[in-house]
């Protein structure tokens, strides 16, 4: 079965691969999809968020990764998918990934969604938090994977 992990992974971060790992596990593929969302200006394009997270799943050969836009639900038919997984952080995640859960069922109701709970010592961990400490020199080895670090560095010189 062919799962859909969506998402703006702007950087991916170990949260977002702890998800990734787990779900490769469950699933005979996952595709990891980057969306391109006209109305948000990222701090990567979407092929560099594209090539950050390859080379971060190169060891999941179970795992493609790709770049859409428009709807998820249309994404997820044109490939196959019959799941949408979502990472969940923290309570108010639930919230709103229930909302999209829903608004999903009634626009395509033969796919199914699956929460999984990122591992708590990721539990605190966001992209916008990632970008915030590198831009002030912080360090982010303990927050994403090594291409993202190198990435983040040469965006922010001071980033550690």
């Amino acid at each position: 079965m062919i799962a859909l992990y969506p998402g703006s992974f702007d950087p991916i971060t170990f949260g977002h691969l702890d998800i990734i790992e787990r779900a490769s596990r469950l699933f005979s593929k996952v595709i990891v999809a980057v969306l391109k969302n006209p109305n948000k200006t990222p701090l990567f394009s979407p092929e560099q968020r594209q090539a950050q997270i390859s080379l971060s799943v190169a060891h999941l050969k179970n795992v493609e990764v790709d770049t859409f836009s428009g709807l998820t639900v249309a994404y997820a038919r044109q490939r196959g998918a019959k799941v949408i997984v979502r990472g969940l952080r923290v309570l108010s995640d639930f919230d709103v990934e229930l909302q999209m859960a829903h608004t999903n069922k009634l626009l395509a109701p033969e796919l199914e969604t699956l929460f999984l709970a990122t591992a708590s010592e990721h539990s605190f961990v966001s992209s916008s938090l990632v970008k915030e400490v590198a831009k002030l020199g912080g360090p982010i080895d303990h927050l994403v994977p090594p291409p993202v670090v190198q990435d983040l560095r040469e965006r922010f010189p001071l980033a550690g």
